[in-house]
């Protein structure tokens, strides 16, 4: 892998976020900031390609912590696509269920491009690389859509009905006086998914800080990354 120097920034903002907790399994409640894995996927709807992967460096929170519990009725069911599935009626299966999310959120993330050479990558990913694969394709490639706002797939804050905005970010814009002048500890939180076995992807956390407003994420194979 090829990890590259510059570093790439997002504002991104919405009206609701919704960051889950892998450990609160009956009613969703989200963690407090945007998680790293939201912010990557962030970065992946703008701009993915096999030969590129995301990571993130820097989450900083403009916006105050607010919160909203929000009460909707779901189906407690999951459908079969077998032939013989009995449907799903979904005034038998309705539940209540309560939802805190965050609201008026408003996050720069910031993140590096790294580089994986066709003989790194996945089996599935192995496709034959045209004559101009090169980094600073992808990296030119990025910035010019970002730019423009454009996206391959819509991104979300944390759950797909949160719907997210977003504009590329000039690098000098890292540590603005605008950002939440707010320290606290955040805990354990999730930091994203190890897919070295694509059967059976484990979870990986890292003890968050934030310190006015900023919130500094430790490369994936730091030891402060727990597996």
């Amino acid at each position: 892998m090829e990890y590259f120097d510059k570093e790439y920034g997002l504002e991104v903002w919405g009206d609701y976020a919704c960051f889950t907790r892998p450990e609160l399994k009956v009613e969703r409640v989200s963690y407090d900031v945007i998680t790293p894995s939201a912010a990557r996927n962030i970065f992946q709807a703008i701009f993915w390609k096999p030969a590129i992967q995301w990571q993130v460096t820097r989450i900083e929170v403009v916006n105050p912590i607010r919160k909203i519990s929000i009460r909707r009725n779901e189906v407690g069911a999951v459908g079969s696509a077998k032939a013989d599935a009995k449907p799903i009626i979904a005034t038998e299966k309705r539940q209540q269920k309560n939802t805190v999310m965050l609201r008026d959120v408003r996050y720069r993330i910031y993140a590096k491009m790294i580089f994986i050479p066709v003989r790194d990558r996945a089996k599935n990913d192995r496709h034959e690389p045209g004559k101009d694969e090169n980094p600073a394709k992808y990296q030119a490639m990025f910035e010019r859509r970002a730019a423009a706002g454009q996206y391959f797939t819509a991104p979300y804050l944390g759950t797909r009905e949160c719907a997210a905005y977003f504009e590329l970010l000039p690098d000098s814009a890292k540590g603005a006086p605008d950002l939440l002048q707010e320290s606290r500890n955040l805990g354990l939180m999730l930091y994203d998914m190890d897919f070295t076995d694509m059967k059976s992807p484990m979870p990986m956390f890292f003890e968050a800080r934030m310190d006015k407003g900023v919130i500094n994420v430790p490369d994936k194979e730091s030891k402060e990354v727990l597996r």
